[in-house]
């Protein structure tokens, strides 16, 4: 049976925690909610993807899409895992108890890759992939730093270089299964 203490102690970190998630949630709908800040943030949200939807080759669809979930995933899971140990955090929200930026996590960084993946599909992807990486961690981060969106407190633009190349590379080879008809320019 776990001590009394460690069970006290979850249970009033638990009640702080909610407390604070519900003082946010109410700062968002007072400052946030409406506000330009966050019509450009559901702009980003939303109009890649429409802009993808007719840019896309349809006989790839599915092979992008997967190189898409995959990049989805793996983002909000760094992107959770660097806010929870307080390497950067962010403001103005689309969604209040999302810690992560969705914009980034869902719409920017997934269209990005498969629109690289889908463009020259056969041009060498270490230099695609070095290429996404560099202009993600020192255009894209930064962009978002200037707006005040993105705040830097433990982390370095440098840091997501070999991060973004990784994400970059491992949605190529996924997209290159053979369960796939090939991709075209």
């Amino acid at each position: 049976m776990y001590k009394e203490n460690v069970i006290e102690f979850t249970d009033n970190n638990t009640r702080e925690v909610n407390e604070l998630i519900h003082q946010k949630i109410q700062f968002w709908y007072e400052h946030v909610l409406f506000s330009g800040l966050w019509w450009v943030n559901l702009a980003f949200a939303i109009l890649p993807w429409l802009l993808w939807l007719g840019f896309r080759k349809k006989e790839s669809t599915n092979r992008l899409l997967f190189s898409g979930q995959f990049v989805i995933i793996v983002s909000l899971v760094l992107d959770l895992t660097g806010d929870q140990l307080g390497l950067w955090y962010y403001r103005f929200n689309v969604i209040p108890v999302f810690p992560t930026y969705v914009p980034w996590d869902l719409t920017l960084m997934p269209v990005t890759i498969m629109c690289f993946l889908q463009v020259k599909p056969d041009y060498n992807p270490y230099i695609k992939a070095v290429l996404f990486a560099l202009v993600s961690s020192y255009l894209g981060e930064p962009f978002f730093q200037w707006m005040g969106i993105y705040v830097l407190t433990h982390w370095k633009f440098f840091y997501s270089v070999p991060i973004q190349f990784a994400i970059y590379l491992m949605a190529h080879y996924m997209a290159r299964g053979n369960r796939y008809s090939p991709l075209g320019s």
